[in-house]
């Protein structure tokens, strides 16, 4: 069933804007990877061009090796959320999914499955013009799942739903990867890729600027920093500078030091007879590794996508 997302210096061009400019990455089996980077950097039209809705000017993206307007049943090999809202607002959720899955070979069976892994069982016959964005994005969920795919591409699947419902598909997307499938999960929400992405793709000005796991991005971000809470805050500026560290001053009583790991601080610091109250390694969260990586990838100037 495994099967892989794989780009591959992909260019497109929108009349004088530049959306695409060698984008390449992989998207592997068992694992949640965020694709994430500013407004305009090209992640729309990245997930657009693997679906076939657009066409690159170069290069080629592929499912499980093969073009996605080769795909025959495509929804048993990849399933998409682009936009909860593309649904016909006069036909119930049930019958929006049957529609679906006769155009793929499924039955109606499958369709009941997937309204109740999404919790719509109740919700079934009702019109979908109805229904709230968050329930809309679970329908849509619904339909991206209805062919049992080895791939599914997800554009903020967080959009509109409730605290019980962001908790509900924090597990599923970890759910779907541990069963050894490849997800794809665009968002700007950078503490929700915390909990749920295994890896990222960065991206800013229509290229990759980061291919790497979540740990290591925070730790290379974090860049080996220590926070010190001490009441002698001069003397253990001098001694730390004698070591080699650089220090810098965050409140009254705590320095953040670089350039020492914090049992070498410990060290220096119990080798001067300097007190202190707590030494810890300084973690950043992910919006502040993101925003730090992709502070000079501005959107392109008239971009819409």
């Amino acid at each position: 069933m495994q099967a892989t997302i794989e780009v591959n210096g992909l260019r497109k061009r929108f009349g004088q804007t530049l959306a695409l400019d060698g984008m390449s990455f992989t998207v592997r089996p068992g694992h949640v990877t965020g694709f994430v980077g500013p407004n305009g950097a090209g992640k729309s039209t990245t997930m657009r061009v693997i679906l076939g809705l657009d066409a690159a000017d170069e290069g080629h993206a592929l499912i499980g090796g093969r073009a996605y307007r080769s795909l025959r049943t495509p929804l048993r090999h990849v399933g998409a959320l682009l936009d909860a809202g593309a649904l016909q607002p006069s036909r119930t959720a049930r019958n929006h999914l049957l529609w679906l899955a006769h155009s793929q070979g499924l039955g109606a069976r499958r369709v009941d499955e997937v309204l109740e892994q999404v919790g719509m069982r109740s919700a079934a016959r009702r019109r979908a013009g109805g229904f709230s964005l968050g329930m809309r994005q679970r329908l849509g969920i619904a339909a991206a799942l209805l062919g049992d795919p080895p791939v599914l591409m997800l554009d903020e699947p967080v959009n509109g739903l409730d605290p019980e419902g962001i908790v509900w598909m924090r597990g599923l997307l970890r759910s779907l990867a541990g069963e050894g499938r490849a997800v794809l999960v665009s968002s700007h929400l950078m503490s929700e890729l915390e909990d749920t992405a295994d890896h990222l793709v960065v991206v800013g000005r229509g290229r990759v600027i980061a291919d790497t796991s979540v740990a290591e991005l925070i730790t290379t971000a974090s860049r080996g920093r220590v926070t010190l809470r001490t009441p002698a805050r001069s003397a253990a500026m001098s001694v730390l500078g004698h070591a080699g560290a650089t220090t810098a001053v965050a409140d009254h009583d705590v320095l953040v030091v670089s350039g020492l790991p914090s049992e070498r601080v410990v060290a220096v610091l119990n080798a001067n007879a300097v007190p202190f109250s707590e030494v810890t390694g300084l973690r950043v969260t992910l919006e502040q590794a993101y925003m730090d990586l992709t502070s000079d990838a501005v959107e392109y100037r008239g971009a819409t996508r």
